[in-house]
């Protein structure tokens, strides 16, 4: 008998919803169903599919405000920022349906004389999607659009934190008419998640989690020669120069650590600050903090809702008490945000300096609204600190000095630089990490490149 989840609302405790687990009996019906349906949805046109998936994007953005609330209850992100996905997942859908035509297109080399050669870009087959709650819909468009678009197969694992997630994009696809079978979902426990991904059926997995997920990831399949993209979080740092612009570098950095409540693999989670503009900083810094509104996320005026859990909050509350009692100073009040509350997910923003790479805040992934503030004394220090990390996500750098950016950037060991910019994703780019933040690359034309294989055609005449 199928056993029954739940997912608890951050927002005061409720069963919001309740699914039941799919057994191994029906990940096999789904991988025969999906192995049969992506035979046939490789033979589609690519236009055809391109007018296909553009209808469901269409009406997945016709939903925008149910589902932004969805969102919200699910994992407690503002009211007043959830629909900020909506608009994000429709803008990187478009562009990755939109570059399909030229990417997928056949690569021809040089002619030779009574031959014809080209290689051809064809689908892997069935493509597998573990999709993480904090950003439900951003993470899992960046591989079930370019997966369909090349002609694969999608079968989505949502987060049973977010399960209604899979039901809003299989009413989409439902709506535009996508062929049955081409995307499915289901709701899995760990054992039947290995299972499913151990599935000789299974061509690829695209998974967006914890180190020790992408691990069993790669357990999972290592009985099979097939490729896996990990997008496995990150410590992401931010490095003041002396010469940026302190409001722009305040404004942006103070947003980029504290939006969704910090749980964001490449949320902002340790700054560094040239000792000439240490001070000016860090006064902007505390100041605009001090502005957040923590509280209840349904209500439009909160910007800082509870985090998803109450033991993701008390990690957090562990890594600033450690801080503290190793030297670190607190800057912020919690006193000054009433919703703070001990054994809640409610947890006010702090801000940490006289912090070190000694103290697990500045070391290991909080995802949290916390971060530590570091003064350095030149660029080298800046450097050395930024790459002292198990992680490599995204970076940036905060100058008026395009060239001094530039240089740093090709040093750090990132999968993104940014220049007075950060926690974005452009779909233009390739998004990557290095290190402990995985392996693999999702968006941009180089994005299709794990979705497809090459296929080369060498055509003599007679």
């Amino acid at each position: 008998m199928s056993k029954l989840f739940q997912t608890i609302s951050p927002v005061d405790g409720s069963v919001y919803a309740e699914r039941f687990l799919s057994d191994t009996s029906d990940i096999d019906a789904v991988l025969s169903t999906a192995v049969k349906a992506q035979v046939a949805w490789a033979k589609v046109d690519l236009d055809e599919r391109q007018c296909i998936l553009l209808k469901a994007v269409e009406a997945f953005a016709s939903k925008a405000d149910d589902i932004a609330r969805e969102i919200t209850s699910q994992m407690g992100r503002p009211i007043s920022q959830t629909p900020g996905e909506v608009k994000g997942f429709e803008e990187r859908a478009r562009h990755m349906i939109s570059i399909a035509p030229d990417t997928l297109r056949d690569i021809t080399p040089n002619p030779q004389e009574g031959i014809d050669r080209f290689i051809r870009r064809v689908p892997l087959g069935v493509v597998a999607i573990l999709a993480p709650w904090n950003y439900p819909y951003l993470t899992a468009v960046n591989g079930i659009i370019p997966a369909l678009m090349a002609g694969n197969a999608v079968v989505l694992k949502p987060s049973h934190q977010t399960p209604l997630c899979a039901e809003r994009l299989s009413e989409a696809f439902q709506t535009a008419r996508l062929p049955e079978g081409v995307f499915q979902y289901l709701h899995l426990s760990h054992e039947n998640a290995q299972y499913f991904m151990s599935d000789t059926r299974v061509d690829y997995v695209n998974f967006t989690g914890s180190v020790a997920g992408g691990r069993a990831v790669q357990k999972a399949i290592s009985s099979k020669f097939i490729g896996s993209g990990l997008e496995l979080g990150g410590k992401d740092p931010a490095y003041v120069r002396a010469d940026a612009d302190i409001g722009l570098s305040v404004e942006s950095l103070v947003d980029g650590a504290f939006f969704n409540s910090g749980q964001s693999c490449c949320g902002v989670e340790r700054i560094y600050v040239h000792e000439d503009v240490f001070d000016a900083f860090v006064l902007g810094f505390v100041e605009l903090t001090r502005c957040y509104k923590l509280g209840d996320p349904t209500d439009p005026g909160t910007n800082l809702g509870p985090l998803v859990r109450t033991q993701a909050a008390d990690f957090v509350r562990g890594q600033i008490s450690e801080a503290v009692s190793m030297g670190a100073k607190a800057l912020i009040d919690p006193s000054s945000f009433p919703a703070d509350q001990d054994g809640t997910p409610y947890l006010a923003p702090q801000v940490l300096v006289n912090v070190n790479h000694t103290m697990g805040v500045m070391t290991q992934e909080s995802f949290g609204p916390v971060v530590g503030i570091q003064k350095v004394s030149s660029d080298g220090e800046a450097l050395n600190l930024m790459n002292d990390s198990a992680f490599g996500l995204t970076a940036s750098i905060w100058t008026r000095d395009e060239s001094a950016a530039l240089s740093m950037g090709e040093h750090i060991q990132t999968g993104t630089v940014f220049m007075n910019r950060c926690d974005y994703l452009d779909p233009a780019l390739a998004w990557t990490g290095v290190k402990n933040s995985g392996r693999g690359c999702t968006l941009s034309r180089v994005g299709y490149e794990s979705l497809t294989r090459p296929k080369s055609f060498h055509l003599k005449r007679i």
